[in-house]
């Protein structure tokens, strides 16, 4: 072999080993993974719950049927406003009024009976029964008059003993009538002491029937009894209606009560007195302010959720918030000014404890190391930082690839943090 061809074959096999190294080298390199990353920046945070509710009527005062009739008048319209005593409708109680008239005739007839009776009975069978009684005790002391006058003759001789016993024995008669009429009077007074209890009775009743019927014929008409307004009228002009059945439901709109939808976990947080924040879909630039006040004590079944049913106040000086609608509840439960916050999807949680990958070395092929961080509140999207970053760190935010601390990484998308939100909050 010439020299010439030995020198190319060490130069090939030089050249090949080279490459062997660098593939080696290669092959054994780990892959540098492609994160996104976020900093922590400052803003206010609101930490609060939203949910779902329906308005009511704090004070609502319904109006229902005290008979069974039909509504003949209707004089106002749903939605409007009214003043106490205004006429709202008319039912038919030309019943009720007949009845009515027949009632005062009964009553007057008992309380008729009530004076007899307290007079001591009917006058004329009284003066009777006196009159009687009083003749023939008359007759009885005139007849034992007569004995004692015929006694003291026999003696003498002047009256004979057939005289005294005929005497005598109209005496007994006359005892025997006395004692008839005096029983006769003590049973008339009787009598009349019942009936005294009897016709006291009657008028009573008569007088609780009268009543009634006025009471049902004044439900003929139909005031408001409040200032209001008239939010439901379910009833029309020729409709029947039975007892009990509702005619008008009013209230004072000016501030209602909204019955929010709380689900259980986040039940723990509520407190009275918390601002809540009110918005309709049907007016959607609206909003409407209150608080919280009662605070649910049970957890309800509401079709799949299982919630907290809490009352708020909310002033409604325009009245546009009517009763049974669906609106928006926002409870602004915490709120911080100006802190350092984090982006939740930075932050993961290890038996309890929460933390984050701080991007070392700055922007470019970078390792990552784990930090325990302390937080704060939290709104929908970001932590309050309280402890463990600073200002302007780097933070990893987990995608698709796992971190762990130490890995190696490098940053190819920095996630939008709002810094024009954030620098308006710090002012």
């Amino acid at each position: 072999m010439d020299k010439k061809l030995r020198n190319r074959i060490l130069v090939f096999l030089l050249l090949a080993g080279i490459v062997a190294y660098l593939l080696v080298r290669i092959s054994g390199r780990q892959p540098v993974a492609k994160i996104s990353a976020t900093t922590p920046v400052r803003r206010n945070i609101v930490a609060s719950i939203s949910s779902n509710g329906k308005v009511e009527p704090i004070a609502p005062v319904a109006v229902r049927a005290q008979l069974d009739t039909f509504v003949t008048k209707v004089h106002i319209v749903e939605g409007q406003n009214v003043k106490k005593g205004q006429l709202l409708l008319e039912l038919n109680v030309k019943d009720a009024a007949s009845q009515l008239a027949a009632a005062k005739a009964r009553l007057l007839r008992a309380e008729d009976d009530l004076r007899v009776a307290k007079a001591g009975g009917r006058s004329d069978e009284a003066a009777r029964i006196n009159g009687d009684l009083a003749k023939a005790r008359a007759e009885r002391d005139r007849l034992q008059r007569n004995h004692d006058s015929l006694t003291r003759l026999l003696t003498q001789g002047a009256a004979t003993k057939d005289e005294l016993a005929a005497n005598d024995l109209s005496l007994e008669k006359m005892h025997a009538e006395v004692n008839k009429l005096a029983a006769a009077k003590k049973e008339f007074d009787r009598q009349a002491n019942l009936d005294e209890s009897r016709s006291s009775l009657a008028v009573q009743q008569a007088q609780s029937e009268v009543a009634a019927l006025q009471d049902k014929v004044q439900q003929g008409r139909i005031p408001a009894s409040i200032d209001g307004t008239l939010y439901a009228m379910p009833v029309h002009e020729g409709d029947f209606v039975k007892v009990g059945d509702l005619l008008a439901e009013m209230a004072d709109l000016h501030k209602v009560r909204v019955r929010a939808f709380i689900d259980e976990p986040e039940m723990g947080a509520l407190e009275p007195d918390e601002p809540v924040k009110i918005t309709w879909d049907a007016l959607p630039n609206r909003v409407w302010e209150g608080k919280t006040e009662i605070i649910p004590k049970q957890v309800v079944a509401r079709g799949l959720r299982n919630v907290g049913e809490l009352l708020c106040s909310v002033r409604n000086d325009k009245l546009e918030l009517l009763p049974n609608t669906n609106v928006n509840v926002r409870i602004n439960l915490k709120e911080r000014l100006n802190v350092l916050s984090v982006t939740r999807g930075a932050v993961e949680t290890e038996n309890s404890q929460r933390y984050v990958f701080v991007v070392q070395d700055g922007v470019g092929q970078s390792r990552l190391e784990r930090r325990l961080i302390q937080v704060g509140i939290a709104d929908a999207t970001n932590y309050e930082v309280v402890s463990g970053l600073r200002e302007g760190e780097v933070v990893a935010i987990p995608g698709d690839v796992e971190l762990h601390d130490g890995m190696s990484v490098r940053v190819v998308n920095m996630a939008s943090s709002n810094l024009k939100e954030a620098k308006d909050a710090s002012l």
